[in-house]
């Protein structure tokens, strides 16, 4: 099976946000995209609302509800009680969890979970109980033991942080490697009972070549690439392109 694409609409909202007013609309590009054959929209929602705003989660709720049924809602987020709070009151189909720092311009590592297995591990215990999938972020290289630990959490699945292999776009020799990389650390979590997501810097480009070290990607979730793609070839065409990199037929 392709992986699934979600689309990460924070570019999305942060474009809008330069002048405040309801343009480009979030739901709006939210809505194509789905029409468009994407599998889901990720948000998000940091303390400052830089981007996506609170005021955003329940309209992209409604709309996957009311007119995309079968599209799954990510919210991701560093696990404060504000953050869960949200969580709780929106219930998306999965929650990923992240290690920002609230004044990181963007997630740039994974967890580290020998030093945050007791947080990570009553915070997935909450949200399990009410019934969402979890993934936890998680650096790209294969450490076993990190990973196991991951899995003791009681998380369904990691998201790999693929920014180091985003940013060798002009280094093919690197990117190569980063890939087997990634692909090592996909084969032990797969082996330990977790499914595998991917996100940060993927594009049209170099998507084939991380499917094909991973071809049990279960989703990857897209922003900053796909909303420049966007800006070029529209919204629902940049979708199919990012599908068709991923392994669909479409």
């Amino acid at each position: 099976m392709p992986a699934k694409l979600s689309v990460n609409l924070n570019a999305v909202a942060m474009l809008r946000n330069r002048r405040d007013l309801p343009w480009p609309s979030v739901t709006g590009l939210g809505r194509i995209a789905l029409a468009a054959g994407a599998s889901g929209l990720t948000v998000h929602p940091r303390p400052d609302q830089r981007h996506i705003r609170f005021s955003d989660l329940q309209p992209i709720r409604d709309l996957i509800d009311d007119e995309f049924p079968e599209a799954e809602f990510n919210m991701e987020g560093y696990p404060n009680e504000s953050f869960l709070e949200l969580v709780e009151r929106h219930e998306p189909e999965q929650v990923t969890l992240v290690p920002d720092d609230p004044a990181q311009a963007t997630s740039d590592h994974g967890w580290d979970f020998r030093k945050n297995h007791n947080l990570l591990g009553n915070v997935v215990a909450r949200l399990k109980k009410k019934g969402f999938r979890v993934s936890v972020f998680s650096d790209g290289d294969p450490d076993p033991e990190a990973l196991r630990i991951a899995r003791e959490t009681g998380a369904d699945r990691i998201e790999l942080y693929t920014g180091p292999y985003g940013g060798c776009y002009d280094d093919p020799e690197k990117a190569e490697r980063i890939a087997v990389e990634l692909g090592r650390t996909a084969e032990i979590a797969l082996e330990l009972g977790l499914g595998v997501n991917a996100g940060h810097d993927l594009t049209v480009a170099n998507l084939p070549l991380l499917v094909a070290h991973i071809p049990a990607l279960a989703e990857v979730s897209i922003g900053h690439g796909l909303t420049a793609d966007a800006l070029e070839y529209g919204m629902a065409e940049t979708v199919r392109r990012f599908r068709r990199a991923c392994g669909e037929a479409v």
